[in-house]
């Protein structure tokens, strides 16, 4: 079985931090204190407490565009853990300029394969991938860096 990386590993956390968060409705700091204690590396601690906070303050935020990609289906009928993987993997491509969509997108669905359904990494895939579409269109993608925003010009 290959490694994960740390970066996953951190991410796993998160998605564990945020569900228990979601069941119990209370005690962020705990649940967020409790996962990030197990996550080696100081920045991938650091980016953990900041997608937990960036998932929490911006919840309704998140749940409109992704209630906008799921046409005839309640937000609160998706799958928890489906939610939460949408929730973060949303958070990150918004909030997280230094990480390349497609990385985000292809780690969650990564994810996804280990704590949800069997096809929850194909509608994962089509409701990230559809929302970064509509944000690269509309120009409000805000990534820096070398490799983060596909582009027609740049030489691959």
């Amino acid at each position: 079985m290959k490694k994960k990386s740390q970066r996953r590993f951190a991410r796993e956390k998160v998605l564990q931090a945020l569900y228990a968060f979601q069941i119990n409705g209370e005690g962020l700091s705990k649940h967020t204190d409790a996962m990030v204690i197990e996550i080696h590396s100081e920045n991938d601690r650091d980016f953990a407490r900041k997608l937990i906070n960036r998932v929490v303050a911006n919840i309704s935020e998140l749940n409109k565009k992704i209630q906008a990609k799921v046409s005839n289906w309640e937000v609160e009928r998706i799958a928890v853990m489906d939610k939460i993987l949408l929730r973060m993997g949303l958070a990150e491509i918004l909030f997280f300029e230094d990480i390349p969509p497609k990385v985000t997108i292809n780690e969650i669905i990564e994810i996804s394969k280990e704590f949800s359904t069997a096809n929850s990494g194909k509608f994962i895939n089509g409701i990230l991938d559809s929302i970064l579409t509509d944000l690269k269109k509309d120009g409000t993608l805000n990534k820096v860096g070398r490799g983060l925003v596909d582009n027609k010009n740049s030489a691959e």
